[in-house]
């Protein structure tokens, strides 16, 4: 059995410190690459985001970078589901302070401005109002994002994805999430 040579141009290696014409060849290669990469727009799935919360509850967004009325899909998972929470877009509070004010209100249709009542035990009088957590704390929402939450506007103020725990536990802030998104 013969031994290939490192350095022989006729084998395809991706020794980038090869002496001569090879190397420095595939040096220009991928620096190349590595320009072009970074020079490509990205798509949807570059712009993901995902934050985690103290309890390991993660939620994540299609899309933190949105056009007034885009549709984007935000999910969770691992969630407490004997705690209800809300998941709304919201102004950014100061710390310590509940998320609000939110846009939307209930919303059964699906899509809407931006707020779902996550709850796989409601109190008697949500129930068909909430919606339960799939298995494993989990859920999945199209959310219709509006720049405007009242008389505010999220190009000019901070404006999040919000998961808060719900009415039932409205002032504790261990449940809390935001991720951040900005308006094209």
């Amino acid at each position: 059995m013969s031994k290939i040579d490192p350095t022989d141009t006729k084998v395809l290696s991706a020794n980038l410190f090869a002496p001569g014409y090879y190397g420095l060849l595939m040096r220009k290669a991928l620096i190349f690459s590595l320009l072009l990469g970074l020079a490509l727009p990205q798509n949807s799935y570059a712009a993901s985001k995902t934050i985690t919360g103290e309890f390991g509850q993660t939620v994540s967004a299609s899309a933190t970078t949105v056009a007034n009325n885009a549709v984007i899909t935000v999910t969770g998972k691992r969630f407490d589901e004997t705690v209800g929470i809300y998941l709304a877009i919201c102004v950014i509070p100061k710390t310590g302070l509940a998320p609000t004010p939110c846009g939307g209100g209930v919303n059964k249709a699906g899509v809407g401005e931006g707020s779902f009542w996550i709850s796989s035990n409601p109190p008697p009088y949500g129930v068909g109002l909430a919606d339960p957590f799939k298995p494993g704390g989990r859920f999945s929402y199209k959310i219709r994002v509006s720049k405007k939450i009242g008389k505010f506007d999220c190009k000019k103020v901070k404006c999040a994805i919000t998961v808060r725990a719900d009415h039932l536990r409205s002032e504790d802030r261990s449940y809390d999430l935001y991720l951040p998104i900005t308006f094209k």
